[in-house]
């Protein structure tokens, strides 16, 4: 009985504490050499309550965030996962950033960097220019992948299960431009490989024109470069090898130069292993959270 009015004296002491926080001190207890855990020992490193600690190792595991491995705990197949994909936004990031910034100054536009997530792409680096304040994106901001010109950019060269996940969630209008008729996706797609870059005209935002290019060698994208403008179409195609250009020169700083690329359509080749690779060896650094920013 003791034993339980003091674990909640301290649940009480705790109450400031979000589950989001007191989940976050659960996971900082596997920081270090040991990769396993008892209860006893996460309670101890974390200072969680024993009943609070336990409901959330548990939720943890379902989560595939842990394992658990008889009355140990370890870190589980999910933080594999983001461990080695923020290893790679980061190091894409890293190498692109130089030349997003020369590409800026060249063209005066805003410069994106976005990366491919289920139907979506995710904004990594923004670049603002005169234009900034009139074009609504934000680093870390997502966008509807049919709509965007980095989107249609890096679907043109995916896998095609990703394109039928993207017109599994239904192509809904943004705009009176927007392509919303899957025939009409699948052929923009196939003109995106023929000539290598993608257009999103006033599709997602009115007013507002964009340029992309995939992020490539022979096989799939791995993301997309893009430029913005408030001047239309005919500016967005003169932009057009400006962008290319700088895409291809974040490739080369990745991978370097690599094998001449193939017909655009090619089948693609898998390029994780390469990117799990360096990936694999800066997970332990980002799981002691040192490489998330």
């Amino acid at each position: 009985m003791l034993d339980q009015f003091m674990e909640q004296v301290a649940e009480t002491e705790l109450a400031p504490l979000s589950l989001l926080e007191k989940a976050a001190k659960v996971l900082g207890a596997f920081e270090g050499p040991q990769p396993r855990l008892s209860l006893t020992e996460v309670v101890r490193r974390s200072g969680i309550p024993r009943s609070s600690a336990h409901r959330i190792l548990d939720q943890l595991v379902q989560l595939r965030w842990l394992d658990r491995e008889g009355r140990d705990y370890r870190m589980g197949m999910r933080m594999l996962e983001l461990g080695a994909l923020a290893s790679h936004h980061n190091r894409l990031r890293r190498a692109a950033l130089p030349l997003l910034h020369a590409l800026h100054e060249q063209t005066g536009r805003v410069v994106h960097l976005s990366v491919l997530d289920g139907a979506e792409v995710v904004c990594l680096e923004r670049i603002g220019g005169s234009e900034a304040t009139t074009v609504p994106s934000r680093v870390g901001g997502r966008m509807p992948a049919y709509c965007t010109a980095a989107g249609k950019a890096i679907l043109a060269f995916s896998d095609p299960a990703a394109v039928e996940h993207v017109l599994a969630q239904g192509l809904r209008p943004r705009t009176a431009r927007t392509l919303i008729r899957p025939l009409a996706l699948r052929s923009e797609l196939a003109a995106v490989r023929e000539r290598g870059v993608a257009y999103d005209r006033e599709e997602s935002f009115r007013g507002i024109s964009c340029v992309a290019a995939p992020l490539r060698g022979a096989g799939r994208a791995v993301a997309a470069v893009s430029v913005s403008s408030c001047r239309g179409d005919r500016e967005t195609a003169r932009l057009a090898p400006a962008v290319l250009a700088c895409a291809r020169s974040v490739w080369r700083e990745l991978y370097g130069p690599g094998r001449p690329g193939r017909a655009a359509a090619a089948p693609a080749r898998d390029l994780e292993p390469a990117v799990s690779a360096q990936a694999m060896d800066n997970m332990m650094g980002w799981l002691r959270f040192s490489e998330w920013m």
